[in-house]
């Protein structure tokens, strides 16, 4: 392969994130595995793993990486830092129009930027090749259990953020013990849920079937996961499909309604589209046979799937109430009454060591492979947002997204 270097940038969104691609450790690995790459770090003062452990490493520690072939990140660049000529990676959040990073895209345009988003880094059958998800589900599940427990006075959790790494988070776990036979829903069936389902296996809380859940009670508490399928159907009646699911969700409705009346706490993990229908509505919170008063909405959709996810949380404030007679949001833990929401849209952050070693696991596997090799490639490429100042071919619909703002 070609020389190649590589420069970990330092993150600089507000408030800043702790993750990196690559820890110190991962980054002697690639070197080591792929001859003629060198990785070096832009100095730092927030990230999880610091600037002595890369040195400790053997990985030059620089003010600036601007010489750099490569330029990695994991969330998205400031306007104000982006280097003309460059070749990017980082989640840019711009594929679904996101109007957040509309100017984002057009200075990447303006700059003459190549950009890759990890998010569309995916394999010949369009599965994604690296992700955080499987920490948002763990973590999404623990901050579901530590509102539920917090609640209705039963147990604190330590906050996930305050611990060093998931052995320490499982030091936690015991206390959860103290849990009444409560019956929870873990919605999908990707790294999220995986990572959610993970964490309950780990608190020793027992998987039942979606029949047994529905029709039997449990002297202990139990939780279920749920498919697309045991919670949707065709609204003509035909059979189940899922491929025409993911193709035409507007053809479907929701029969979540059937695990409204025995689900105490709900963790949603499962992509959600726009047009699929939600998993119930406002007007059902105010029945009588609503019984969730806990969501972990790990999704972290607003107004999406979840209607009482009106909007995000934050780290250090990660619930808040939804108000069933009022559809009002108040604070967290203000009236039995109403549902405790978790929706914290960054939830990986709060154990950003593992979240980063097991990212940097992915790259070193699934992604350098195909970015330090000589010439094109179609995993590359399909994930190549932009290059030589255009949108690529795959990417031509983001075109009108990117003139709004120019009109602005």
């Amino acid at each position: 392969m070609r020389p190649i270097t590589i420069g970990l940038i330092r993150e600089g969104k507000t408030p800043p994130d702790k993750r990196v691609p690559l820890t110190p450790k991962k980054c002697t690995e690639a070197e080591a595995r792929f001859p003629g790459l060198t990785i070096v770090a832009q100095e730092s003062p927030i990230r999880c793993f610091s600037d002595d452990e890369y040195r400790a490493a053997g990985i030059d520690v620089r003010p600036d990486v601007a010489d750099c072939d490569i330029l990695m990140g994991v969330k998205e660049v400031p306007v104000a830092q982006l280097i003309t000529n460059k070749t990017y990676l980082f989640f840019s959040h711009t594929v679904k129009k996101q109007p957040a990073n509309r100017e984002l895209l057009r200075q990447v345009l303006a700059k003459n930027i190549t950009l890759i988003d990890y998010e569309m880094l995916t394999n010949e059958n369009g599965e994604r090749i690296v992700a955080f998800g499987r920490w948002a589900g763990i973590v999404g599940a623990y901050n579901g259990l530590l509102t539920y427990g917090r609640k209705h006075g039963l147990y604190e959790l330590k906050p996930a953020y305050e611990c060093v790494d998931m052995e320490d988070m499982q030091e936690e776990f015991f206390k959860v013990k103290k849990l009444p036979s409560i019956k929870m829903v873990v919605t999908g069936s990707g790294r999220v849920a995986q990572g959610a389902v993970e964490v309950l296996d780990l608190m020793g809380i027992r998987r039942v079937s979606v029949y047994d859940y529905l029709y039997l009670d449990f002297n202990e508490p139990v939780y279920t996961q749920l498919r697309s399928s045991d919670y949707n159907r065709r609204r003509d009646g035909r059979v189940w499909d899922t491929p025409d699911f993911h193709r035409h969700p507007e053809e479907y409705e929701s029969t979540f309604r059937n695990f409204l009346p025995v689900t105490n706490l709900l963790i949603a993990c499962a992509y959600w589209h726009p047009s699929a229908p939600r998993l119930f509505e406002e007007e059902d919170t105010r029945r009588a046979h609503f019984r969730i008063d806990t969501i972990a909405d790990v999704t972290c959709d607003v107004d999406g799937s979840i209607p009482t996810t009106k909007r995000s949380s934050t780290i250090q404030e990660p619930a808040f109430d939804y108000n069933p007679a009022t559809g009002e949001l108040e604070p967290a833990y203000s009236s039995a009454g109403n549902i405790t929401v978790m929706a914290v849209d960054n939830l990986p952050c709060e154990l950003p060591r593992n979240a980063s070693r097991d990212f940097g696991r992915q790259l070193i596997d699934n992604v350098l492979p195909h970015l330090v090799h000589e010439g094109s490639d179609e995993v590359v490429e399909r994930a190549t947002i932009a290059r030589n100042g255009q949108l690529t071919a795959r990417y031509q619909y983001l075109a009108d997204y990117v003139a709004e703002q120019a009109l602005r």
